[in-house]
């Protein structure tokens, strides 16, 4: 009995196996910590510190006596009207880029070229998209200093996480399922029209996520091409300019005297909150497309 007992006993390599097992396990979970320990500790030091300032009349009220009182209206709708307006000129043409280099483009030199042009534009610093903006649509365009110039500028800056979500999304889908469509008499574009897109929209639109956090967290592409130090109205038109939240955090940090020490952490606090709530609608739209998956 003692010798089948023996058969189920654990061999010191099966050992060995375990014990690393559960050290990689540990070492996953350390490491995993050490990149969320700090998100929640950042957003406690401004919750703690910024959140008393946070009222109604702060959001719905203009800066005022100089920006050291008063709210951030003007700078919330300028950040509204900045992210949207790169968002509805980045969205079209990254997508339909990525269509293009997943499902019509051959794999020749000229089609590397621009793979290759895309991963350097992500790479590129965001100062100089903003000197790129000013020479491109603020002069040579001529915007003007403008929600228009800012917008296209954030648009070039986030045009590569667009295309590279969507392309991999694209390419996430069997091609067996193009096989079964080009089988039955659709077309390419019907095929990626009725299939393609419907089962790839959920990786889409994480890239609509990344280029929401990008575009409104940004400062030099906006300080240069649209945004505004201090204006007492909100925007009419895309040739208006506007403040934005971003720039308003730098100038309440560092470029106006006399702050309460607590407004620059409520102005930091409204900007991360304006960031979850519309990635947390994208997110949601996302998970109802998965939902509708035919895969």
């Amino acid at each position: 009995m003692s010798g089948l007992d023996n058969r189920f006993l654990r061999t010191p390599r099966e050992q060995r196996s375990l014990t690393q097992q559960s050290l990689f396990r540990l070492l996953f979970l350390v490491m995993t910590s050490l990149l969320v320990v700090p998100v929640f500790g950042i957003l406690l030091v401004l919750i703690v510190r910024g959140g008393p300032g946070l009222s109604l009349d702060f959001f719905l009220d203009k800066p005022r006596k100089g920006m050291t009182a008063g709210g951030i209206f003007p700078a919330l709708i300028g950040t509204l009207w900045l992210t949207s307006g790169a968002l509805l000129l980045a969205f079209p043409l990254g997508v339909s880029a990525a269509i293009y280099l997943s499902e019509y483009a051959r794999d020749n030199w000229l089609t590397r070229t621009i793979n290759i042009a895309i991963v350097n534009l992500a790479g590129v610093p965001s100062i100089v998209h903003a000197l790129f903006g000013v020479g491109a649509f603020v002069l040579f365009l001529d915007f003007g200093a403008s929600i228009l110039a800012a917008s296209c500028t954030l648009a070039v800056m986030t045009l590569p996480v667009v295309i590279v979500a969507t392309r991999e999304s694209l390419q996430a889908v069997p091609h067996s399922f193009r096989e079964a469509c080009w089988s039955m008499g659709a077309t390419r574009w019907q095929t990626i029209w009725r299939l393609v897109l419907p089962n790839s929209g959920s990786g889409i639109l994480t890239g609509v996520i990344l280029c929401i956090s990008r575009a409104v967290g940004e400062t030099a592409p906006i300080m240069f091409t649209g945004a505004v130090y201090w204006v007492a109205y909100t925007p009419e038109g895309v040739f208006d300019q506007t403040m934005a939240l971003s720039l308003h955090l730098y100038n309440v940090s560092t470029q106006v005297p006399n702050v309460p020490p607590g407004l620059p952490f409520s102005v930091a606090l409204t900007l991360i909150g304006v960031v979850l709530v519309m990635n947390a609608t994208a997110i949601a739209f996302r998970m109802r497309l998965r939902g509708r998956k035919r895969w």
